[in-house]
């Protein structure tokens, strides 16, 4: 599926899903009523990993970012998409890293593009990460 055309939940105030549209649709609309997930890789040295953005991405292209995020897409939990994100994007499986969780945003009490879970993930290796996603990285 072309990533525009990912389909995501539509949640309500309350972050209940209240329906569905596609990813371009949401966008184009200024919508901040769907969910992400958002990820800090740091070292035992208390380094943080920051990769930059590829030149194809629709938002911030060639911009520095999050060590790893992504859209919660339709029927996944915010745990199943850093699953399927840090699959995708550094080539690392879940039960390989410890995971903490950092917060929770509500676009309606901060200023965040949607509801978002923040993780930090404890990692001593430099990710192996999507040549798609990323050009190069930072510790």
């Amino acid at each position: 599926m072309v990533q525009d055309d990912e389909i995501l939940d539509i949640v309500d105030e309350s972050d209940c899903v209240v329906g569905q549209k596609k990813r371009s649709e949401i966008y184009r609309q200024g919508l901040c009523n769907f969910r992400v997930v958002n990820a800090f890789v740091v070292n035992s040295l208390g380094q943080l990993w920051i990769p930059r953005r590829s030149a194809h991405k629709t938002i911030f292209p060639l911009c520095l970012d999050v060590s790893m995020g992504g859209h919660v897409e339709t029927g996944e939990t915010y745990e199943d998409a850093l699953q399927r994100e840090l699959k995708e994007e550094l080539n690392l499986e879940l039960n390989m890293v410890n995971v903490r969780p950092l917060g929770y945003l509500i676009p309606y009490q901060y200023q965040v593009s949607a509801f978002m879970k923040v993780y930090e993930i404890e990692l001593d290796l430099n990710p192996e990460y999507n040549k798609n996603d990323f050009i190069e990285s930072f510790w």
